[in-house]
């Protein structure tokens, strides 16, 4: 069956204060206490926090994390992981505590990123409080969106593929857009020489107001602008993006295309149906 969803994102950052206040103030996110008092720690929904950053020397991503059906699903990804000639790591009893999760394994995917397959996440049953948003778009489809960088894209784009379970959803020259559910995109491969890293993070709002909103909030706040409001060719997303504290993409978007589990791939020779015009990052 393969993964069903992007559950979580951990980060180490040299800039945990501005992630708390990026977090909070102005993605929305439900600050919570989480089991090391240094980390910031977001809720968005029922999940346990889909968003860990910690204080570090350097930013990094430390784990993406996709969500799998059960054990045994998981013990059969696994399988075919070791197959392919990649180590896994199963998490500790201490590390599955940590992220609130029954059961975990760790491996590096061939493009050099970090990436985690849990199972069982631990609910608490607190309801979640997001003043600032009306409600995240998530449930069964997860967290967002990520796009990572591979040097050989081919190589990393059947990983994905053949072993994990996801779908071509389309191209934009070389780079892949994968869905494992009804969201259109979950995943994004983008080729760069060197590791792989982060690129970009996307969550989606229930409604137009609410990406107005936080509009308002990023110019309030004086985040940098990545790309202005604009709607996407590929998902259909009316969105804007701004760089986060450590200068990932952070786009925050509303009314993302759903698609059945099969349809035609294509390839896009634009990005945006109009707007999202482009700001480099800040020196």
């Amino acid at each position: 069956m393969g993964v069903c969803s992007l559950g979580y994102i951990r980060l180490n950052s040299p800039n945990i204060d501005d992630w708390r206040e990026f977090g909070n103030d102005f993605a929305g996110l439900m600050k919570v206490d989480g089991p090391d008092a240094e980390s910031v720690y977001f809720r968005m929904d029922d999940h346990p926090p889909r968003l860990v950053v910690s204080p570090a020397d350097e930013a990094s991503c430390t784990a993406i994390g996709f969500e799998v059906l059960d054990r045994r699903e998981l013990a059969d990804l696994v399988d075919r992981i070791r197959a392919e000639g990649i180590d896994t790591e199963a998490g500790s009893k201490d590390e599955c505590a940590q992220r609130r999760v029954t059961g975990f394994a760790r491996f590096t995917d061939p493009g050099g990123n970090q990436i985690e397959l849990y199972y069982g996440p631990i609910l608490d049953h607190v309801p979640v409080h997001t003043p600032l948003v009306s409600e995240f778009v998530t449930g069964d489809m997860g967290l967002g969106h990520v796009i990572v960088t591979a040097e050989d894209v081919e190589k990393t784009f059947d990983f994905y593929n053949r072993i994990l379970g996801f779908v071509e959803r389309n191209t934009a020259g070389p780079t892949y857009f994968m869905g494992c559910n009804a969201r259109h995109h979950s995943f994004g491969l983008a080729p760069r020489p060197g590791p792989g890293g982060l690129v970009h993070i996307m969550v989606e709002a229930k409604t137009l107001d609410d990406v107005g909103l936080a509009l308002d909030r990023a110019y309030e706040m004086n985040l940098p602008m990545m790309h202005t409001l604009g709607k996407h060719t590929n998902d259909q997303m009316v969105s804007f993006y701004v760089y986060s504290p450590d200068t990932y993409a952070f786009e925050f978007g509303f009314d993302g295309l759903q698609v059945p589990d099969r349809v035609p791939t294509y390839n896009i020779t634009e990005g945006a149906l109009w707007g999202h015009r482009f700001t480099p990052p800040p020196k």
